[in-house]
């Protein structure tokens, strides 16, 4: 199944995703079983919003191992998570707003997404398996100049805009067996194995349940194996085999 949440009306609401229409649901699926409505419009052109607002936004660092050498890092001995901001977040087609201090390098990286869909706190790894709703595409997006000026990630990570996710929540995909393709403009720029993670999704869910109880909405972004360069003008496409593609343009902040 996918779900996605749109606007319509002026109002955001859950939708299913099915044969290129989206079908209005009367309800939240992550926290309940809700069913179609008598209203439905076509896929395209509708306006898909960030598929779900996290109560807590968590964001795995340093992955991958062609990340950590890019980087010059060790790996990591055990899963550790940070933490990332919601005002963030937008969906997919919504721009990306370079804002106009942002110099040097402004990249982004192609990560899938697992969104929790039930209270788990010291999960057994089957419980870390069972506790996940689904999957949906990330691009962490970053200003790298920011990152190495600022104490924290504050602004280098969680500017507005910088966190598309979407288009929607896919329920029915291993996505440890699926391919992540960054596309520029329509060149491939990076491709890589999702699942070659040196902590997979579950690894982590195990690790941070034994100190943070994980809730429904919750997100884990699982890093990614490589940076993009990012410039004005330019359209990322982030596609991940089996969940789709969260495409999004890149403005200049006016």
């Amino acid at each position: 199944m996918r779900y996605s949440r749109i606007t319509l009306h002026g109002r955001p609401v859950w939708a299913e995703v099915a044969d290129g229409l989206v079908h209005v649901l009367d309800g939240d699926p992550i926290t309940g079983k809700p069913r179609r409505t008598a209203e439905r419009v076509p896929l395209n052109g509708v306006d898909l919003l960030p598929p779900v607002i996290p109560p807590v936004f968590y964001a795995v660092g340093f992955n991958y191992r062609s990340h950590l050498e890019h980087f010059g890092k060790q790996a990591p001995e055990r899963p550790e998570i940070g933490y990332r901001a919601n005002n963030a977040l937008t969906g997919h087609g919504s721009p990306i707003v370079r804002p106009a201090g942002v110099e040097g390098r402004f990249e982004a990286e192609g990560e899938v997404v697992a969104v929790i869909g039930r209270t788990v706190k010291k999960a057994t790894r089957q419980e870390a398996q069972e506790s996940v709703f689904g999957w949906t595409i990330g691009n962490d997006v970053s200003a790298r100049e920011w990152q190495h000026a600022d104490r924290t990630f504050w602004r280098s990570k969680n500017s507005d805009t910088f966190k598309p996710m979407g288009p929607w929540i896919e329920t029915d995909v291993d996505p440890l067996a699926q391919t992540t393709t960054v596309r520029i403009d329509g060149d491939v720029k990076a491709k890589f194995a999702t699942g070659d993670m040196i902590f997979d999704p579950f690894d982590y869910i195990v690790e941070v349940t034994k100190y943070i109880t994980l809730h429904p909405g919750d997100v884990l972004w699982m890093g990614a194996d490589s940076t993009v360069q990012l410039e004005p003008g330019n359209t990322v496409d982030i596609e991940i085999s089996g969940i789709g593609a969260l495409s999004n343009p890149v403005l200049e902040e006016q």
